[in-house]
């Protein structure tokens, strides 16, 4: 396998690089390479799908319902007609 240096990276992206591999249980190099894999492979083998988006984005926050927002009746259309 190929190996790929990156020389000066922002000490912030180097950073949150590392946070996101924490929170993911992976080591640096695996979250580069999947973050890669992401942008790379998946996007292209399959067509964006907002809500599959928005799914795996909040995947890790684990299984909650939000409570239902009681709704009031609808209001009476205004005419504005003497």
């Amino acid at each position: 396998m190929n190996k790929i240096t990156i020389s000066n990276l922002d000490d912030d992206i180097k950073y949150r690089l590392q946070e996101r591999a924490e929170k993911s249980g992976r080591s640096l190099e695996e979250e580069a390479k999947e973050i890669l894999r992401m942008a790379l492979i998946e996007n292209h083998e399959q067509p964006l799908n907002l809500a599959n988006m928005i799914e795996q984005r909040f995947a890790n926050l684990g299984d909650f319902e939000l409570p239902e927002i009681p709704r009031e009746p609808i209001r009476t259309v205004s005419t504005f007609e003497e």
